[in-house]
């Protein structure tokens, strides 16, 4: 006779942080995405690498750049229905400079952290 394994109920991070927001800082650029948790895949980005934001940037990786793009972000967001995201924060970052400038330009758009 074979038992079979337990059912094992959906994990509960899934449905209360379906939507995580990861930023990437290089020494040239600035880029931020918004992950759909579940599926694993992007729900929304944007970069200072997008010919149509470069000309429109003095500098594409200062903490201005940073700033404009979560503006963007936000707006993208909110375009596709989703009010709120979650933070990822890799260990080296803190919430200071850049890190800070894209998280309080998705709350001045409107767009809720969790």
């Amino acid at each position: 006779m074979v038992i079979p394994p337990p059912v094992r109920p959906p994990r509960i991070t899934n449905y209360l942080k379906p939507y995580v927001l990861k930023m990437h800082f290089t020494n040239k650029y600035v880029s931020a995405q918004v992950i759909h948790a579940p599926t694993a895949t992007v729900a929304s980005a944007a970069s200072s690498q997008e010919k149509t934001l470069r000309s429109s940037m003095d500098s594409t990786r200062d903490v201005a750049a940073a700033g404009k793009i979560g503006k963007i972000l936000g707006e993208r967001l909110l375009l596709k229905d989703i009010p709120a995201v979650a933070i990822h924060l890799k260990r080296e970052q803190r919430y200071h400079g850049k890190v800070k400038a894209v998280i309080d330009s998705l709350r001045e758009v409107g767009v809720k952290l969790l």
